[in-house]
C-alpha cells in the first residue's frame, strides 16, 4: 500500500468514526461498511477532482439563456444568462454556480460594465443609503434642516406661553 492510498482509508475511517458518534446518528452494524465504503469514494474523489474540472470547462462554448439585451430589458430584474431566471441581482446565484462576476461576464463575452443588480433595485438601494446617512463624510449633515430658535428654557420642557388677558 502507497502511502496516499493509508492517508485516504485513515481519513475515511475518522470520518466514519466521527458519523458514528453523533447521538442523533441511527444506523445498524450492516451500514456500517456502505458508509465507510462511500466515505472513501469521496475522499478519493476529492484528491483527484481539481486536476480534471478546469479542463473540461476550458474547451466547452458556452450559450446564453437568453440574449444580452433581453437579460436588461426589464429594469426591475436582470435574467441570468445561466438558467433564464430573472433576479434582482445576480451576485448570489453566481456563487451558487461556482462562478465570479468577471467569469460569468467572460463566459458569456459580456463587457466589463455590465451590471450585476437590477437598475431599479439599485436605485432603491442607493436612496436608502442616502436616507441613512452614507456616504457622508463625518461631521457633515445630511441636508439643512430648519433649526428651532434657541430659547433659554431647559431641555425638554416647552417654555410657559402666557396668554394676554
Amino acid at each position: 500500500m502507497t502511502d496516499e492510498t493509508t492517508n485516504t482509508v485513515e481519513l475515511a475511517t475518522e470520518l466514519t468514526m466521527a458519523w458514528l458518534s453523533n447521538p442523533n446518528t441511527r444506523t445498524s452494524a450492516d451500514d456500517v461498511p456502505a458508509f465507510l465504503k462511500s466515505m472513501h469514494d469521496a475522499v478519493i474523489g476529492l484528491s483527484t477532482a481539481p486536476a480534471e474540472a478546469p479542463a473540461e470547462d476550458a474547451g466547452r462554448e458556452f450559450t446564453g439563456a437568453v440574449t444580452a439585451r433581453k437579460s436588461l430589458a426589464n429594469p426591475d430584474v436582470i435574467i441570468s444568462m445561466i438558467d433564464g431566471k430573472p433576479y434582482k441581482t445576480l451576485t448570489r446565484h453566481l456563487s451558487n454556480n461556482g462562478l465570479t462576476p468577471a467569469e460569468y461576464r467572460t463566459r458569456y463575452g459580456l463587457k466589463a460594465d455590465y451590471p450585476m443588480t437590477a437598475p431599479s433595485y439599485s436605485a432603491l438601494r442607493r436612496d436608502m443609503a442616502h436616507k441613512i446617512g452614507l456616504g457622508r463624510k463625518p461631521g457633515q449633515t445630511a441636508s439643512v434642516k430648519s433649526e428651532a430658535p434657541a430659547s433659554t428654557a431647559k431641555r425638554g420642557r416647552s417654555p410657559k406661553v402666557t396668554e394676554p388677558a
